[in-house]
């Protein structure tokens, strides 16, 4: 037997093809839509019901509302109550729950093909027939607002609360919570969760995906008959969110005393998810802070030490999410790391990035996306997300050709146009006695000081 030569690394063979799931789509005489992706491997099924009723939807002063309208849904239907209805899910051997982020709400269910019938019956009547009961309601309420408490302690929450207020105009939805403030959350009732719902569930502006061990037909019919008659009116679009920078570059800090460590943002408000130049944006982010071999990374944590890892991010929305530059590190070396992300900022703006980075970027991206898509739940998300930002039919099949297509003068060139020196605001909940003086010495803004309550909005 020849003896392997452990110094020589193997040689990595050219990317497999891959095919995206097969899909088809239809829409309801009621206006529903429907979306069918027949996967055979196993005899499962996930089924995301969509509805156009995200937190950016939020009437103003209502914030929170939606996701609560979200949670509520599964607590109870008809004569079921929520522990009735749980325990009726769990003896099917499925799961459902329901919940909302910026752009939509969705009610989940994951379930045998044998029991997807009844299941699916279940998930119809918690869409369409929700009992919305004032105990739930007032214990979910009471929930939400614990979580604010505990986020005051929690400086990962609260660096990004203090971003979003301070990179979008006061009172915008996207300078909130998406789940909303202290003082919002107190003030919602049951009957704007009701008016919620009554105004935003409708056929019109829902999409039911179904994915797994169906046939297209059997999916369509399946769920025509489940919500076909179900009714309602067109709801209004949703307001624009103003994201509007609202101030010059600047510094906030959050206090918190006798931290040890400081928890860092930079950044801006970001691009929307249907810019044309998602997927040049898509590698300079990855080369900047998006994978552990990231620019970001290298130099915070592998060649100066100050964290365990940096690293950047769009949180893609369907309006202008935030663009953010992160870490946690120990106090003193705060405005050394700011400086450091600042240099990396600044240096993918100035020249093309490396051969070997870009390279490798792509290897990554275009390697690693078959592996995204390996149960019906992620391919479920996977097609919502295609919904939900109305991308084209061929978008995962055209996915990986798109990656490699893409050059290293188109990322120099989305860094100029979308990363903005001049709009940059700077994130830090710290201690203000050990990090305020030298932050102030980086010249890059006026510093500010606030306090937690002041950043959760109570």
């Amino acid at each position: 037997m020849t003896a392997l030569d452990m110094s020589v690394r193997p040689t990595p063979g050219a990317p497999r093809d891959y095919a995206f799931p097969k899909f088809s789509s239809a829409t309801l005489p009621n206006g529903l839509r429907v979306v069918v992706a027949p996967v055979r491997k196993l005899p499962l099924l996930t089924v995301l019901a969509l509805v156009d009723a995200g937190s950016v939807a939020d009437p103003v002063g209502q914030e929170g509302v939606a996701q609560l309208t979200a949670s509520l849904l599964t607590e109870g239907t008809g004569n079921l109550t929520g522990a009735a209805l749980a325990e009726l899910v769990e003896l099917m051997g499925s799961t459902l729950d329901a919940g909302a982020d910026w752009d939509s709400s969705v009610v989940k269910l994951t379930t045998l093909s044998s029991r997807l019938p009844d299941a699916i019956t279940l998930l119809a009547r918690v869409l369409t027939e929700p009992a919305l009961p004032d105990d739930e309601f007032q214990r979910l309420r009471t929930e939400r607002l614990a979580d604010l408490l505990q986020q005051r302690s929690e400086p990962r929450s609260l660096a990004d609360e203090a971003f979003a207020q301070s990179i979008y105009a006061p009172g915008a939805r996207y300078a909130k919570p998406d789940g909303g403030t202290e003082h919002s959350v107190k003030g919602l009732t049951l009957d704007a969760v009701k008016a919620f719902y009554a105004q935003r569930y409708s056929p019109y502006a829902t999409t039911v995906v179904l994915v797994g061990d169906v046939s297209i037909d059997e999916g369509i019919a399946m769920v025509s008959r489940v919500l076909g008659s179900w009714t309602g009116t067109k709801p209004p679009a949703s307001a624009r969110p103003d994201t509007s920078l609202v101030a010059p570059r600047g510094i906030h800090i959050v206090r918190k005393a006798d931290a040890p460590q400081s928890e860092l943002r930079v950044g801006h408000a970001g691009p929307p998810r249907l810019t044309p130049d998602y997927f040049p944006l898509v590698l300079c982010n990855a080369i900047l802070g998006g994978l552990f071999s990231s620019r970001l990374n290298l130099n915070l944590r592998e060649e100066h030490a100050y964290t365990y890892g940096a690293h950047s991010g769009v949180d893609w929305r369907r309006w202008a999410g935030p663009f953010s530059m992160d870490a946690a590190v120990q106090s003193d070396v705060t405005a050394a790391a700011v400086r450091e992300i600042l240099n990396e900022f600044d240096r993918i703006r100035a020249e093309p990035v490396k051969p070997e980075e870009l390279s490798l970027a792509i290897s990554y991206m275009d390697g690693v996306f078959p592996i995204r898509f390996e149960t019906t739940r992620a391919i479920a998300s996977a097609l919502a997300s295609q919904a939900i930002y109305e991308l084209p039919a061929d978008y995962y099949d055209t996915y990986r050709a798109n990656i490699r297509a893409v050059t290293a003068d188109e990322i120099l060139s989305v860094a100029q146009k979308y990363f903005d020196p001049a709009k940059l605001q700077v994130v830090a909940v710290g201690d203000p006695s050990v990090i305020s003086d030298p932050l102030a010495a980086l010249g890059i803004g006026d510093v500010t000081v606030t306090d937690a309550a002041d950043t959760l909005g109570t």
